[in-house]
């Protein structure tokens, strides 16, 4: 896998790294997205990852960037492609049952943006799936240093977003976090042969250390608040002021 500023995600991909990391993201999301349901379900970027496979939604697509992966046009001919340039979304408002994000905020020089038209597109109760690499992780710092030396390790157009950052970004945006998971604890090797040595970590990182995953997913529901009314409203104050005590009764009137 060649060392560069900015590494191409087909041909990250391919290498022994980009294996190792889709192959966990995959087996994620098969149990994840099996028991969603609802009518409409897209997969933003990433084409690599099939998010959607074992989704049983009527109407499932795969949103590509225009100008990014116009060269995967052949390739995935067969899957419904929607080309657009990102992150402006060509869906009408509260359209989306389920939405995946694989990377995506990563890849986009406007991450802001790109889950502002997620929280759009997204019904209400619709829920949002995100996966990226933890910056609290040794693939983070080797990230972090890759950049400073322009020798990066994974694929990423700006910074890592880390965990805690982005679920800020949820939460401001009205979504509820529903749950979250860490996974691939194996050291950033670049090679098979390291990467097989290492597998005996899986377990024990799961079990004792399961923030320094080297990459996270998170899923998110879309909470719309409204105002209900349940029962008669109280009340602070009576309704009529009671009675002022008369002035004069006829015993006082007796007595004069």
């Amino acid at each position: 896998m060649p060392n560069q500023s900015i590494i191409d995600w087909s041909a990250w991909a391919a290498s022994a790294p980009g294996r190792y990391v889709l192959a966990w993201e995959q087996a994620q999301l098969d149990r994840l997205v099996s028991d969603i349901f609802g009518y409409y379900a897209l997969q933003l970027g990433l084409p690599q990852l099939d998010a959607l496979r074992e989704n049983r939604m009527p109407s499932r697509a795969v949103v590509l960037n225009a100008e990014l992966d116009l060269n995967l046009a052949a390739e995935f001919a067969e899957y419904n492609c929607v080309w657009c340039e990102l992150p402006e979304l060509p869906f009408a408002s509260q359209s989306i049952d389920l939405l995946i994000l694989p990377h995506t905020l990563e890849l986009t020089c406007d991450p802001h943006r790109l889950l502002r038209e997620a929280e759009r597109v997204l019904l209400p109760e619709g829920q949002l799936v995100i996966l990226g690499f933890n910056t609290m992780s040794l693939w983070g710092a080797r990230q972090a240093l890759g950049r400073l030396m322009r020798r990066s390790f994974v694929p990423a157009e700006r910074k890592l977003i880390a965990f805690s950052r982005l679920k800020d970004w949820l939460k401001l945006l009205g979504f509820e976090l529903n749950r979250g998971r860490f996974g691939c604890y194996q050291p950033p090797f670049g090679s098979e042969q390291w990467l097989t040595r290492f597998t005996c970590i899986e377990q024990a990182g799961d079990r004792w250390w399961p923030v320094l995953g080297a990459v996270y997913m998170i899923t998110a529901i879309k909470r719309v608040r409204g105002m209900r009314l349940i029962g008669a409203a109280p009340r602070t104050s009576p309704a009529l002021a009671p009675a002022l005590p008369p002035v004069a009764t006829s015993q006082t009137q007796r007595r004069k």
